[in-house]
């Protein structure tokens, strides 16, 4: 048993599909620090607030002795922006690079037609003329 999952884990396939999750963790991570250092400062200059941190308050809160807001209810639509633009960086850099992929692969010639042979009508009528003569 030991053997069998050690082969299964040393599989081309299952390493390449770590690489790729390991490298996919990282790029994740340039993209949200491009995303909030840069393209929410630029979105935010639009609104006079940096994006991520717009709200919509539907009760507001109040402020403890810490200074701390509590109870407070909002729709934080600003971080979910934010994460909407990087899914959409990284699906189009997914993109790009599948179909890089796809372009550098070789084009597979199409199989070879069969061989045009006698059709099956032409095979019965061929019998038929044969059993006639007998």
């Amino acid at each position: 048993m030991l053997k069998e999952f050690k082969d299964f884990a040393m599989k081309g396939n299952l390493i390449d599909i770590a690489v790729g999750f390991v490298m996919g963790a990282a790029f994740k991570q340039v993209v949200t620090s491009f995303t909030g250092g840069i393209v929410s400062p630029l979105i935010g200059l639009i609104f006079n607030a940096d994006l991520k941190d717009l709200k919509w308050i539907a009760k507001e809160g109040v402020v403890d002795d810490a200074g701390k807001v509590v109870g407070e209810v909002a729709v934080l639509y600003g971080d979910f922006l934010t994460n909407v633009i990087d899914f959409i960086i990284v699906a189009f850099v997914m993109f790009m690079i599948v179909k890089g992929i796809n372009a550098t692969k070789k084009k597979e010639e199409p199989a070879p037609a069969a061989p045009a042979g006698p059709s099956q009508e032409d095979l019965l009528a061929e019998i038929r003329d044969l059993l006639a003569k007998k």
